[in-house]
Formats: C-alpha cells, structure tokens, sequence
C-alpha cells in the first residue's frame, strides 16, 4: 500500500488544529465571567457543552468513519467546527456559546476518531508508533501556542497604533467593543477554513481496518461492558480527563480570583505552560517507561500531581503560578498509561474498547461543572479541592491494575534469552 507523507503531515496539521480549539477554553472562562455578568457554574458550562460532545459522538463518529470514510467525515467534521465558530462569532452572546461549543466539540471527536487509522496506513504500520508519539508533540505544541496568541491578540485589539498589524486591523472591525476575546473565533473560522480547502484538494489512501480495529458491532460493546475491568478503566479516563481539564480550565480564573492575577498575561501564560509542560513530560515519561514498570510511572508521577495541587491550592501567588504548569508536567503520562493499561488489560475487541474508553472523555465536561457548583457555594479553591478525589483515582490505577501484558523495560530485554 502506497504510503503517503503529505497526508502524514496533514493528519499532524489536523492534531495541531484540534489542541489549538479546544485548549483555549481555560483561558478564556475569566472573559466570559466577566462579560457575561455569569457564576461560575454558568462558566463551567461551556467546556461542559465541548466535552459532552466526546461522550455522545465519539462510539457513533466510529460507525460514521467505517460507512463515509475518512475523507468525508473529516470534511464534514470541520463544516459543523466552521458552523460554530462562524456562529458564536457573528452573535457573541452566552447562550449561543454553549451550541457553539457543542458544535465544535462534537466536530473534534469525529476528527480524533477519523484520524488515527489513517496516520497508520498513510504513514505505514511500521511507523505508527512513532508518528503517534510525535503527534502528541504537535498537540502539545498548539495547547502551549494557543494561550499565547489568545494573550497577544487580546492585548493588542483596539489599541490605536501607526503600526498595528494587518491581522489586528481586520480583527477590530468585526469584533464588538468591549469582547476583544471574541476574536478568537474569528481565527478559527479562518484556521478550518483552510483545513477545509486543504482536505478537499487532497487525495485520501484507502484505510484497511483489521478485524480488532473495527468500530464492531453493538454485541461486542454490550461483552465488554460486563467486564468489571472495562468499567474500572472508563472511569480512569473519566477522572483523568476532568482532572487535566478541571486543572486547566480554572488556572486562570484562580490566580485571578486569590492573587490578583491578571487573566490576559500572567493567567494566560500559566495555562500556556500547563500544557507546554505537559509536552516536555511526555519526553521524559517515553524514558521512564524504558527503564521502569508502567505502574511505577504513573504511582511517581500522580504523587507529584498531588502534591503540585497542595502547592498550587494553598502556596503564595508566586509559587502557585510555577505550582499549576508544573501539574501539567506531572500529568504528562497519565494518559498514555491509562490508556495502554485499558488496552493491554482486556484480550479482545479493542477498536470498540477504544470507543468506549474515549467516551470516558466526558470526565472532561463533568468535573470542571462540578468544581464550579462547588466554587459557587463555597469559593473556587474549595471547589478545586475535588481534584484531590480524580487525581487520588489515577494514583489508585498504580495499585490495582493487573495487565494481561506489561511494557517492556531495557531490563525485560536483557535477561531475555538469546535466540540460537
């Protein structure tokens, strides 16, 4: 089968775009507080009404993939992403935030599901660990950039100035007076705009599928439902995903709140280098998992999560806005671990194992909602307080997971025998 770097790099260009519209929710929720006039339960709504979409979409976007293809799922799943982003920009108001966020939320995971498979054949069977890897690293790389030209544009609009460029200069004229943060929006309309002209113009392999990784039929979901273990893993992802978001999602808002922070640089920034640390862990947890059991990775670095959130929580501004990116470094391999324990763990079925551990993703919608009812009631930091019971959760997966194989270390490799 014919292998194909152009799609390899669009695929990456795809994982880029999919980080860089959905990790500027953090940032963003002090605007909408103060725009909107609304509680921080209302604010919590909005990644809510994203990562609800993953929950609903992302079993359906499998079949979806199987009967259209690729190509036109993804064609079609950024459509609906142009129709939000199109939507909420021409009528910036709170309720047509949540459909907007719904729309492209549920664009995104059709996206994530269409992807994968064609990363395997457009880059070869033989490449696609690594080039998951390095996707990774591009998704990391647009979650770091993303806050910083949210910081940037939002600084800069409107301001009177001889040499405002050319981006600024359009941006002032369609955005309302007084929601710089809307302009946002308007990038992105432009960035999957072009996503749209590029996939049209591209000629797609075809995708084979083996058995085990097809969407599978709805028997198949309803053995592994009954599975106690398959149970126990959709509810690591649940709470890894609503700790990586609920922690992202209010950094700003918190170091605003309790250290009088500003959201647009320092509140920004702090988010931006959550997930540039995270992308700098993945280096060092990719080593890790060379020399040490899984198990102990995750029990290391769930402790350090822990112990980043007592200091991000409870320490002084200074300390708390090193102590929440520094979460981000910790959280690293949580979810490459989880996953290929989850994986690892059940003999069978794993395209729809897949699928169900990616609906887990709504961890993402519920938890950030939960710390903002909390924080209505009794104050953001005792609302982020609950993300002692999600992170404690991953800690617990160290201990109670039993694979029915194990990552191999460059210790397992040499007291294997030598084959003669």
């Amino acid at each position: 089968m014919k292998r194909s770097k152009y799609i390899v790099a669009l695929v990456l260009t795809t994982f880029f775009v999919i980080s860089f519209l959905t990790n500027i929710l953090g940032p963003i929720i002090p605007d909408i507080i103060q725009s909107f006039h609304v509680s921080l339960t209302a604010a919590a709504l909005l990644p809510f009404s994203f990562f609800i979409a993953y929950g609903v979409l992302s079993i359906p976007a499998g079949f979806l993939v199987e009967s259209w293809g690729e190509k036109k799922v993804m064609l079609a799943s950024f459509a609906v992403a142009l129709a939000g982003a199109l939507f909420f920009a021409l009528m910036p108001v709170y309720r047509v935030s949540i459909v907007s966020l719904f729309l492209i939320g549920g664009s995104m995971a059709a996206l994530q599901v269409a992807i994968n498979p064609l990363l395997r054949v457009a880059g070869g069977e033989e490449h696609f660990a690594f080039n998951e890897a390095f996707a990774q690293f591009v998704f990391g790389a647009a979650s770091f950039i993303s806050p910083l030209v949210y910081s940037y544009v939002v600084l800069h609009l409107g301001k009177v100035s001889q040499q405002q460029n050319f981006l600024l200069e359009i941006l002032s004229r369609v955005v309302p007076a007084g929601l710089p943060w809307v302009s946002m929006y308007w990038i992105f309309t432009v960035v999957i705009t072009l996503m749209l002209i590029a996939l049209w113009a591209s000629r797609f392999p075809r995708v084979t599928r083996t058995e085990d990784e097809r969407a599978g039929a709805v028997e198949m979901y309803a053995h592994l439902l009954r599975k106690p273990v398959v149970l126990l893993f959709f509810a690591s992802v649940f709470m890894y995903v609503g700790s990586e978001q609920g922690t992202a999602d209010w950094i700003s808002q918190f170091l605003a709140q309790y250290h009088g922070y500003d959201p647009h640089t320092t509140g920004a920034t702090a988010v931006a280098w959550f997930w540039g640390l995270m992308t700098a862990g993945c280096a060092l947890g990719m080593l890790l998992l060379k020399l040490f059991d899984s198990r102990k990775v995750l029990l290391g670095f769930s402790l350090g999560a822990l112990a980043c959130l007592t200091i991000a929580l409870f320490g002084p501004g200074p300390v708390a806005k090193l102590a929440f990116p520094a979460m981000g470094f910790c959280a690293s391999v949580m979810w490459p671990i989880i996953i290929s324990l989850g994986l690892n763990s059940v003999a069978e079925f794993h395209g729809p194992l897949a699928g169900i551990l990616c609906v887990g993703i709504m961890g993402g919608a519920v938890v950030p909602l939960i710390i903002g009812r909390i924080g209505d009631a009794f104050g953001l930091r005792t609302g982020m307080i609950f993300l002692y019971l999600t992170f404690g959760w991953v800690l617990g997966v160290s201990f109670w997971t039993k694979p029915l194989i194990a990552n191999v270390t460059l210790r397992d490799k040499k007291t294997q025998p030598v084959a003669g």
